[in-house]
């Protein structure tokens, strides 16, 4: 069972590269069971749907969008979602590039360029568009880079910061992240992971005693409330657990403290409860360098 096929060819460029001097080897990321992003290594982006990938032997990839974008680049990540019934791939793209500012260092930058091509359907005429493009600039290559599943944001981890670079067209909405970023409030809880299991701190009022607290569990949801009021959390959990293991307790009338038990243990989670940003995920340092060990053979290849 352990055997390998023989080969199957899928996909072919359609271009033929050998004319091309400056460029990369091609790369791919699977954006999900069924959409691929591809790098022909020229600086020219494909996305690909695949149909259920293994499932036939005339499987068939289809070229749903190309586009040339400037200077060449590998693929980090990408992945496939929908919002508001509008089907979307979001593709994170990585160079590195000469910096001619940069006379002190190594006189290179990295560039992360965050792209989300979307289908746009005008008059019967169904077709996928870049939708967004949005730069990141560092110095130095990530150790970890992706894309939220939700397409909402980015997970960074590199030895040196990245800054969003921005044109003057996003100059009001630079201001508004601003002014958004002033009023955050404080996260709501805090949550931390291990391989199998996850801790959930809530803080509450002093006076809010044990029977006060309601949490309900199930395999994929969470509810928990204070007296009478409203939902504190409420969601479907990023993964399913073991609802009759996971436990709650209230610490010195300060915190609310609930684990959960995951059904698939060694799977990391990527956040808490699908869609809700009010929590805080605490990483320990011994996860962060599990994660970029990891990782450190690929950012050799890159540089």
């Amino acid at each position: 069972d352990t055997a390998l096929q023989k080969p199957r060819e899928v996909f072919r460029l359609p271009t033929d590269l050998t004319a091309y001097d400056n460029r990369l080897c091609a790369s791919l990321h699977f954006s999900s069971s069924t959409w691929v992003a591809l790098s022909d290594g020229t600086g020219r982006l494909y996305l690909i749907k695949s149909g259920k990938r293994g499932s036939s032997a005339s499987e068939k990839w289809e070229i749903v969008f190309n586009e040339e974008l400037e200077s060449p680049f590998i693929i980090a990540h990408s992945v496939s979602f929908v919002k508001s019934d509008t089907h979307s791939v979001a593709v994170l793209l990585l160079r590195v590039e000469k910096d001619e500012l940069d006379t002190k260092g190594s006189g290179f930058h990295i560039t992360l360029e965050w792209v989300t091509i979307a289908e746009i359907s005008k008059e019967g005429d169904h077709r996928y568009e870049i939708v967004k493009r949005r730069v990141l600039q560092g110095k130095s290559v990530p150790h970890y880079a992706a894309i939220e599943p939700s397409g909402d944001g980015l997970m960074i981890v590199s030895y040196k910061p990245f800054k969003f670079m921005q044109d003057e067209d996003d100059k009001l909405e630079e201001n508004d992240n601003a002014k958004a970023t002033d009023e955050k409030k404080e996260p709501l809880y805090y949550w931390q992971q291990t391989e199998d299991d996850v801790t959930i701190t809530v803080p509450i009022p002093e006076d809010i005693a044990k029977d006060d607290v309601k949490v309900h569990f199930s395999p994929d949801n969470i509810c928990v409330t204070l007296k009478d009021q409203p939902a504190l959390m409420e969601g479907k959990l990023y993964s399913s657990v073991d609802h009759e293991s996971c436990t709650w307790i209230l610490r010195e009338k300060e915190s609310l403290e609930i684990s959960l038990i995951k059904k698939n243990e060694g799977s990391r989670w990527p956040e808490l409860i699908l869609g809700d940003t009010r929590g805080e995920f605490i990483m320990d340092s011994s996860q962060g360098s599990e994660i970029s060990e990891s990782l450190m053979h690929l950012t050799s290849e890159v540089m």
